[in-house]
């Protein structure tokens, strides 16, 4: 759980630092803004210093004495100001160099998120799984956290990867690769998004990452790693897992009552549509790279970049029309019908 503080009941609050680059940032900026104060505080003051002593006055009959030029106010304004500039400069420098050039050890965790039009996608190339729109990360504190390292791209146009509470805000550029860290002090659940107006649907470009302990996270990594099993003749493929050797109904119109809705027959209907096209599924046939890989859909919480929960109803929702829920979605709907559309969601709810 996140800490109750003030600054903490907002989940994109960036007050609530829980990770080290996000901390140093945030502790800049406050060091930033509390010199810009004391310098209008200053300024204000001398303002309203000379307006009353040097107001013109009833009694005046004659120009006040004339004053051309002064070597202690002109040193003032010049030295004063380089010192300040100096000290904003090298503030800012020491921060630049802890985040950027932070020394990689050897026991980091890589990711490489991609940002496409609308979700993203997270490779981990040590462990050679991929996973959609839900960054898992271990926790960075104790002898046994794990600092993460993110290489940051993008598949189509520029968008922009930023956790309030973690840090971020990180531009993701086509043909380009930008890398930030994160070391996040407590296990729990933290909300992002898209910061670069990206399209029509940037808004509902939303990520969610959860800062898993040791433990968990190493039990999500094995889940991750299991292959799917393969429903051909009702029997598992070599190296899968066990196969769904019962029909799966799921309700719906247009299936007849007493018509059961099987995997079996949904994973042949997906492996017939364009669905192979843009998703992978290890495992299968399916090896497409624009959509998200639905390899463990089921192991979600979410569909659509966030814009909704993993539900049975929300998935096939989705699959017949997902403009309804994102307008502008680069997925098209698909013009199954209800019997197809049922099969399919079948099948997908098997992807665990």
């Amino acid at each position: 759980m996140l800490p109750r503080t003030a600054a903490a009941f907002s989940p994109t609050s960036i007050f609530s630092t829980q990770s080290t680059p996000a901390r140093q940032v945030n502790e800049l900026s406050f060091f930033v803004l509390g010199i810009s104060a004391a310098i209008f505080l200053a300024v204000s003051l001398l303002l309203a210093y000379a307006l009353v002593k040097f107001r013109a006055r009833s009694t005046d009959t004659a120009e006040p004495p004339q004053v051309f030029g002064s070597t202690q106010i002109e040193l003032s304004w010049t030295i004063i100001p380089i010192l300040i500039v100096t000290v904003l400069f090298l503030g800012t420098a020491r921060v630049l160099f802890s985040v950027q050039d932070m020394p990689k050890p050897a026991s980091a965790l890589d990711v490489t998120a991609v940002g496409h039009q609308y979700w993203w996608e997270f490779r981990y190339p040590q462990y050679n799984i991929t996973a959609a729109n839900e960054l898992h990360i271990p926790v960075g504190q104790g002898t046994t956290g794990r600092t993460t390292f993110l290489k940051l791209t993008s598949a189509d146009v520029i968008h922009s990867f930023w956790i309030p509470q973690l840090g971020g805000k990180t531009d993701m550029l086509p043909n380009r690769v930008n890398e930030m860290w994160l070391d996040p002090k407590t296990p729990g659940v933290y909300l992002g998004q898209c910061a670069q107006f990206c399209g029509a649907q940037h808004a509902k470009m939303l990520l969610t990452v959860y800062v898993d302990t040791p433990e968990q996270f190493a039990s999500w990594i094995a889940a991750q790693q299991k292959p799917v099993a393969e429903l051909a003749n009702g029997g598992a493929a070599a190296g899968a897992g066990p196969a769904l050797a019962s029909p799966v109904p799921v309700a719906g119109a247009g299936n007849p009552a007493g018509d059961a809705i099987d995997a079996l027959t949904g994973q042949k209907v997906f492996e017939q549509q364009a669905c192979i096209n843009c998703h992978a599924v290890s495992g299968t046939m399916a090896n497409g790279r624009f959509g998200p890989d639905l390899t463990h859909l089921m192991s979600r919480k979410s569909l659509a970049s966030c814009a909704m929960a993993n539900t049975p109803e929300n998935l096939k929702a989705w699959i017949a029309d997902p403009s309804q829920f994102k307008p502008g979605c680069l997925m098209p709907a698909m013009h199954l019908t209800d019997r197809q559309n049922a099969q399919i969601t079948a099948y997908l709810q098997t992807l665990k």
